[in-house]
């Protein structure tokens, strides 16, 4: 069983992983609208540089919390009761991010479009936090007792881990936006993006350092993958210096894999430690789902998995070109067909 346990563990940490690299850009794109651009055109590259993929890219996010509950209903169920308010605002902000990408072109006054591209950046940068605070909450562990529930109130879960987690969230978010922005536009975005890539690189990572960091305490042979972490930011510093935004963006999603890697390592075989008494922590043994249902998912994963993967592949390279100003057109007022 531990070993079924074992591959759900890793499966559930990948798709995490494949969630914060893909939606990572556009919750950072999101975030750069308000203060990117300085023209309404401008604010339309922006948006269509994300329009064809982001609500894609929330699916890697559904598919982990749904292989969460299904291999691991334990670790599922202590979780999501204990996060209930961070959980419930994140889920908020997605819908508000959301509603907001698709009603901010259904009006054409000043106050309509401010409105909703805040609403975008808000909406963006609630979803980085909260889920860099959970993902980080995750390894660090929470006061549970010997029934898995917690104990402490409905903001036991806040604390420093969160914090650093959810800072480290948004942190890395806008840096891999603005390096994405410089590898999808030309221009003055572009310019821009790479400039401000440049300064806010070391900044922005700060958080998740010291979050990748922490798991050497748990096992030292893991800053083995935390210099893997380390020497793949400094490049991805080094690519953007020199405009080489491909190279950047790769390298930079290396960074997270190798951190991810470690903090999750250095967690093993626990899914959410106790902080009161290491007995109460949940663990792939004590938390996972029978033999046969872990069986069953994994021949469903084998299947549909790489269906997922090859068609996000191909709608990625259905989009591969840059955008620029000249390529979007003149807001102009739609007629409403009106039936007599």
């Amino acid at each position: 069983m531990e070993t079924l346990a074992t591959i759900w563990f890793v499966l559930i940490i990948v798709l995490w992983m494949g969630y914060l690299f893909l939606d990572g850009f556009d919750l950072g794109v999101g975030m750069l609208m308000p203060v990117l651009s300085r023209t309404e055109r401008q604010k339309r590259v922006l948006l269509n540089t994300i329009g064809p993929t982001w609500d894609g890219n929330e699916v890697w996010l559904i598919t982990a919390a749904g292989a969460t509950f299904a291999a691991f209903p334990h670790w599922y169920a202590s979780l999501f009761s204990a996060l209930y308010i961070p959980l419930t605002l994140c889920l908020l902000a997605l819908i508000f991010r959301a509603v907001a990408i698709e009603y901010r072109g259904k009006g054409h006054s000043a106050v309509w479009k401010s409105f909703w591209t805040w609403a975008i950046a808000v909406g963006s940068a609630g979803i980085a936090f909260f889920i860099g605070a959970m993902l980080a909450i995750t390894s660090s562990g929470l006061p549970l007792n010997e029934h898995g529930d917690i104990v402490g109130g409905a903001f036991a879960w806040m604390g420093w881990p969160a914090v650093l987690g959810g800072l480290g969230g948004v942190g890395f978010a806008l840096v891999h936006g603005l390096i994405f922005l410089g590898l999808k536009t030309q221009g003055d975005i572009r310019e821009k993006a790479q400039r401000w890539a440049r300064r806010l690189m070391l900044p922005g990572s700060i958080g998740f350092l010291i979050w990748f960091g922490l798991s050497i305490t748990a096992r030292p042979w893991l800053i083995a993958l935390v210099v893997v972490a380390v020497i793949a930011l400094v490049a991805a510093y080094l690519a953007v210096r020199s405009g080489a935004e491909k190279r950047a963006f790769a390298l930079h999603g290396i960074y997270l894999v190798a951190g991810l890697a470690a903090v999750f390592a250095g967690a093993y075989p626990n899914v959410l430690p106790s902080t009161l008494d290491s007995a109460n922590s949940l663990t792939i043994a004590s938390a996972s789902s029978s033999d046969y249902t872990l069986t069953v998912m994994l021949v469903v994963t084998a299947v549909f998995l790489p269906i997922i993967i090859a068609y996000q592949i191909f709608s990625y390279r259905m989009f591969l070109g840059r955008i620029a100003e000249t390529h979007i057109p003149e807001a102009h007022r739609v007629p409403v067909a009106i039936r007599s």
